[in-house]
This record gives C-alpha cells, structure tokens and sequence, in this order.
C-alpha cells in the first residue's frame, strides 16, 4: 500500500469490517463494541489479510478518546466536579493503592521484579474512559447521581496517571529499569523536584482552564457565531477542542484526553454549548469506533495460549478485585449501595491509559513484553464483558432490593441525598440560564413576528448578530442625511419620526431603517426618542449577509420597504405628511 493511500486505507477498511461486524454483534446480542475489536483483530498483523497501519490507527483512536472527553466536558461543569469531590477523590486515589498493590503481589508470585509490579498494578488501575461512558450513555445513566460520581471518579484517575506517567522515567533505575531520555519531561531532575514540577503544571493548567478559559472560549465562539458561517463554526469547536487538547499535552504535561476535557467544561459555559455539542458528535461516535479497532489490532492471540493463567489472573483482579474493591470503598463512604454497584460495575475494566503505560513500561525495561501482551487480552476481554458485568450490578441491586428493602432504601440515604440536592442545585442553575435563553427567543419572535419565518439556528444566529443600543428622552436616534448604517428593532420605550407636518410614533415591535440599507440611499428623516428606548440594531454588513441567506426574509422586509413608499407616495399627493421612510 502506498504512503500515500495507507490513512485513506486505513479509516476505510476500519469503518466498514467494524459496520459489518458490529451489526452481527448486534444481531446475536452483543455489544456492537465486539464486533469493533473483533475488526481490529482482523486488520492486526496477528491475522491473516489486509493489515492496516497500527500507528495511523492509534493516533485516530487518540482523536475518539479527545473528542469523546471534549463532549463529556460539554455536559459536566466545573461545579459537578466540586460537588461529587468528597466520594470521587479518596474513591479514586485508594483503589487505585490498592490494585497497584494487588498487581504487585501477583507478579512477584510469578518471579517478576519491583518495577514490573508497579507497572503491572498501575496499569491494571486505571478504568477506560469510552468504555465507561458508552456504559453510562447506553443505561441512560451519564446525569445521573451515580453517573456523575463514576465520571469525577474517572477524571481522578486521569490526573493520577499523568502524575504516574511523568514520574515513572524518573524512578526507573531505582526499581530496576533503565533511563529514557526524553520521556519525562523532568528527566535528570531530583525525584522530588521532578513531582514539585509535575504538580505545579498540573495545577496551573487547571487554574488556567477554570479562570481564564470561561472569559475566552465563549468570547471567541459568539465572535465567531456572528459571522453567520456554519462550517466555520464547526471547525472553531474542533480547533478548540484538538488544540487546547494538543497544547495541554505539550506545555503542561497533562493527557490529551484530560486537556479535551476542560476544554469541553469551559466551552459548556457559553450560550452556544448545545450546538458545539451537535456539530461535534457525528465525529465523536466516528472517531470513538477507531479506539475499540485499534486496541483490537494490538492484540496477540497466542498470548491466550502462552500465559492462560496470567491472563485468568489479571482478568479476575480487574473484574472481581476491582469491582469488590470500588463496592467497599463506596460503601465505606457511606453511600447507597446502588450507587456502589454502578460504579463499581462500570469502572471493571481497563483501556486507554493502561496501554500507555504499559508501552512506557516496556520501554523503560520494568515491564517484559508478556506482561504488555497480558494487560492487552486482558483489556481487550474485560472491555467485552462490561456490558455483562454492568447487568449483573443491575440484576444484584434488584435482588439487594427485593431481599432487604429496608437496607437498599435506607443505606447511604444521607449522603445521597445531600449530593443529590447539590447536584439538582447545579442542573436547576443550568436550566435557569438555558430557560432565560429560551424566553429570550420566545420575546424576541413575539415582539418581532417577522422573525418567525426563519429556524431556531438562525434566530439564535440573529441573536449574536444584534448590537444592543439605548436612547434617553429626547435622545436623536437618527439623523436626516446619515448614510444607512443599520436597521433597527425597537423592543422597548417608544420613537417619533420627525416628519414635517405630524410626526409618527412607532412602538415596541417596530423596526425602521431598511429603506435606506435596501436603496442605499441616506436618511430621510430624523428619529427621536420619546422615552427610555431599547433597540436591537443589524448593522448593514450584517444585515446584508443574513438576509442573503434568508431570501424569505429580505422579501418581507423588502414587501414592507414598498408598502411604506407606496404610503408615501398617496400621502404627498393629497398633501399629507409622509410615512416612515428613514
């Protein structure tokens, strides 16, 4: 296969064995995820046939991962973070302790070293971020109590791998590795300069993402907006998400996956988020399909006959040992046993990270390249069954319920409901905003029915478009002579015309001004206002290139333009004066 062709190959021949195969998969009652890694394995170089580029299929799962986290922080605020803290951090930080220390144990009963336990353990960690949000999304369950612990949950685990990934380098001669330079970015640092350096990374990126990105981002998507363009629009959204992303990992050291999804969090403060969201989820569920096939082009399946036990092993410590593991701790924290079931249930596997680091074990000398092959039948088998363990959290609670009522209702009920009420709190400010961006387009298409004729896109488009502008009493709004710099929208307060003769009033409701933007003309008239007046004003550039993309709008407006010189026209004839005509 050509250079030339290999990523045209490679997407092409993904998309459709994964079509294929994930509709059969389907079709026998499996997740449509497995017939995803079985197309991978099928496409690996393990398999027999077409083998696809690894490296080409690896950086386009890598643009799944960012734009799936980029989607989740759209819909998780920086607000459901702080309020599910209290179970997600200790939650986090404790399992992970404890199967990195499970993972060490079982290795060194194997006759591996140190270092290899850590790696091994670390890997086996860390949960797969698609993997649990397509979990979550499937159940309906992603805004749920559960839902949003199992994600801050996840987001800990993230930061602790990053803080892993950086000091691994560092350690690696100590636990029986070797150097690598390059790796890390605080190579030849001392070990506690090199975590002082990581941390102070960390956190300048998070005071940057939370402090200054919500006074940008919005800014730059409502600049943007106004230029009426759709598909410049679309690739803002995707140049902020794959940017801030990419920059994230290259100035602060954090996972691209994390750094997507700030910026996801920081874009979900603008009026625009829901559409930022729509424009980037057909790329989200395309992209996201390369992840499951690339993983399933890693696999070995001679690793299944090799190490049977070790794979057995790893697989019951993922799936048994975390789960009871992430039970307990939930649990212990006195939460509702529900809740402990779905995310124990959801976070029994392991992905994304566990590769990563297992490669960066490999290379470092800590890990053998069977332990890399096990953790990636492991992943590979632990990401089919979560479908299967994560009914079995539903069909046990069911059961816990049925069998003791009491318990299942009562247990944890505090606390749930405190984070409940937090969590209600947060949803009821972001209905609020969105309510009052609804009664706004409501009351603008009632004060100005004209409006009407076009799509709610495009209405919230002319929202972006409108510069608001006051008058006082007596204030001149308008001045005979001027050339047409725009057309205006009186919402409140109320203007006269000053024609000789009578002047005419004009409402709220009204709009005057296009006369001379439709015939490039100059003003006709002076327009003064007669009380506290409000206006929306389409400057003429904007006018020009809104309206030319709603020829049913000009028309109108152009209709009632010809009613009024019509007006003007019969007036001067009998001697009256003239109609609105500025």
């Amino acid at each position: 296969m050509h250079q030339e062709v290999s990523l045209i190959a490679t997407v092409a021949v993904s998309f459709v064995c994964a079509a294929i195969l994930g509709y059969l998969a389907d079709r026998v009652r499996l997740p449509p995820l497995v017939g995803y890694l079985l197309a991978g394995i099928a496409m690996g170089p393990m398999t027999p046939g077409f083998v696809a580029d690894a490296g080409l299929a690896s950086q386009l799962a890598e643009m799944g991962v960012i734009l799936l986290m980029f989607g989740v922080g759209l819909h998780f605020s920086t607000a459901d973070l702080l309020a599910v803290r209290g179970i997600a951090v200790p939650g986090a930080i404790v399992r992970i302790v404890v199967v990195t220390l499970l993972g060490v144990g079982l290795v060194r009963w194997w006759g591996w070293g140190l270092g290899a336990g850590i790696v091994f353990g670390l890997s086996l960690s860390v949960a797969s971020t698609v993997v649990l949000l397509k979990a979550l999304e499937e159940r309906n369950l992603l805004n749920s109590a559960s839902g949003r612990v199992a994600v801050g949950w996840l987001i800990v685990e993230d930061l602790a791998t990053v803080l892993a990934l950086v000091l691994l380098p560092a350690v690696a001669e100590l636990l029986g590795g070797h150097a690598a330079s390059g790796i890390a970015q605080g190579a030849g640092l001392p070990l506690p300069l090199t975590i002082a350096l990581t941390l102070l990374k960390i956190g300048a990126f998070a005071v940057m993402a939370i402090f200054l990105g919500p006074k940008i981002v919005p800014w730059l998507l409502t600049l943007v907006a106004r230029t009426g363009s759709r598909e410049l629009f679309t690739l803002t959204v995707l140049a902020i998400a794959l940017g801030i992303a990419f920059g994230s990992a290259q100035i602060f050291g954090v996972s691209f996956a994390l750094g997507a999804f700030f910026a996801g969090v920081v874009m979900s403060e603008s009026n625009l988020s829901h559409r930022a969201a729509a424009d980037s989820l057909p790329l989200q569920n395309a992209f996201s399909v390369l992840f499951f096939v690339s993983v399933g082009m890693l696999f070995d399946p001679s690793i299944l006959v090799r190490q049977p036990m070790a794979v057995i092993s790893a697989l019951a410590l993922i799936i048994v040992g975390k789960t009871v593991i992430s039970f307990l701790i939930v649990v212990m924290l006195r939460y509702p046993i529900g809740m402990a079931l779905t995310v124990s249930g959801g976070l029994a596997q392991i992905g994304e990270f566990s590769f990563i680091l297992a490669s960066l074990g490999v290379s470092l000398g800590l890990l053998p390249n069977d332990g890399q092959d096990i953790i990636l039948a492991s992943a590979i088998i632990s990401i089919t069954l979560n479908p299967l363990v994560c009914m079995g959290a539903e069909a046990l609670h069911t059961q816990v319920h049925g069998r003791w009522p009491a318990l299942s209702n009562h247990f944890g009920r505090r606390r749930h409901e405190t984070l409940g009420r937090e969590l209600e709190k947060i949803r009821a400010i972001n209905e609020a905003r969105e309510h009052k961006h609804q009664l706004e387009m409501q009351e603008l298409i009632e004060t100005f029915p004209l409006f009407a004729k076009v799509d709610e896109d495009s209405q919230e488009e002319l929202l972006l478009l409108f510069q608001p502008k006051s008058a006082l009493p007596g204030e001149r709004v308008m001045r005979k002579g001027d050339r047409g710099d725009g057309m205006y929208f009186l919402s409140s307060g109320a203007v006269e015309v000053q024609l000789p003769g009578e002047p005419i009033r004009l409402d709220p409701g009204a709009f005057f001004g296009e006369m001379a933007l439709l015939s490039g003309g100059r003003r006709t008239a002076d327009v003064v206002a007669v009380d506290f007046c409000q206006f929306f004003v389409l400057e003429r550039r904007d006018f020009n290139m809104f309206t030319a993309k709603h020829p049913v709008l000009r028309q109108a407006v152009s209709e009632m333009a010809r009613e009024r010189t019509e007006m003007n026209v019969m007036r001067q004839k009998r001697g009256q004066p003239s109609s609105v005509d500025c």
